[in-house]
C-alpha cells in the first residue's frame, strides 16, 4: 500500500481531470458539428437523407455508449486501423453526442410554427434559404438551454472511456484507489470534482431556460 495525503490525492485527480475536460470539449465540439449535419439531413426534403440520418440516430441512441466504445476500440483494428485510447474515446463520444444533439435540435426546429415556413415561402425563398434566414435563427434561441444541459451528460459520459484504458478522472481514481486502499476517500474526491464540473453547467442551463422562456 502506498501512502498518499489528501493533498496528493487531489493533485493527482486534478491532473487527470484536465483530460476529462479536454475530452469533453473535443467530443462535444466534434459531436456538435456532426450533429448539425445530421440535423440538416433529418429535416431535408430528401427521403434518402432523412432515412439515413434517422437510422444513424436510432443506432447510436438505441445502443449503450460502452458498447460503442468497445466497437471502435476493438473493431477498427480488425480492419487494419489501429487506434489509441484517445482517438477511440473521441470517436465513440462524438458519434454518441452527435446523435443526441441532432434530435435535440430537430425538436427545436419543429417547435417553430408552421406559419414561419409559409411566410418565408411566400417571399420566394427556397428551402435552404428558409432554414438559414428564418427557421434556424429562431430554433437556435430555443436550443441554447437544452444544449447546455446536455453538456452535463457529455462530461459524465467521459467516465466510461476508462474501460478502454484512457486515463481520465475515473481511471485515475481507480489507479489511486488500488494503490492506497482508500476507495471511499478517493472516489469521494472524484465525485466532488465531477460535481464541480457539472453543477455550473446545470445552473447555467436552468438560468438560460428561465430567461429564454420569459423572453418568449
Amino acid at each position: 500500500m502506498i501512502e498518499f495525503s489528501l493533498t496528493q490525492i487531489l493533485e493527482n485527480l486534478l491532473l487527470a481531470a484536465r483530460w476529462t475536460v479536454l475530452l469533453s470539449l473535443v467530443s462535444f465540439a466534434s459531436g456538435g458539428i456532426a450533429g448539425f449535419l445530421l440535423l440538416l439531413a433529418r429535416v431535408s426534403p430528401s427521403f434518402a437523407l432523412r432515412s439515413a440520418a434517422k437510422i444513424y440516430i436510432e443506432i447510436f441512441q438505441g445502443t449503450p455508449l460502452l458498447m460503442q466504445l468497445f466497437v471502435v476500440f476493438f473493431g477498427l483494428p480488425l480492419i487494419g486501423l489501429d487506434v489509441d485510447p484517445w482517438v477511440a474515446a473521441t470517436l465513440g463520444l462524438t458519434f454518441f453526442t452527435s446523435a443526441y444533439l441532432a434530435e435535440i435540435w430537430r425538436g427545436c426546429v419543429e417547435a417553430i410554427p408552421r406559419g414561419q415556413w409559409e411566410a418565408s415561402a411566400s417571399l420566394a425563398m427556397n428551402y435552404f434559404e428558409q432554414l438559414r434566414h428564418v427557421i434556424l435563427p429562431q430554433a437556435f434561441r430555443i436550443a441554447i438551454a437544452p444544449t447546455v444541459g446536455f453538456s452535463v451528460q457529455a462530461v459524465k459520459d467521459t467516465a466510461l472511456v476508462s474501460i478502454i484504458g484512457f486515463t481520465e478522472l475515473t481511471k485515475a481514481g481507480t489507479v489511486i484507489s488500488n494503490a492506497t486502499f482508500r476507495p471511499f476517500l478517493v472516489y469521494g474526491c472524484v465525485a466532488l470534482i465531477y460535481f464541480a464540473l457539472c453543477y455550473p453547467l446545470s445552473r447555467t442551463a436552468r438560468a438560460l431556460e428561465r430567461k429564454l422562456n420569459v423572453a418568449r
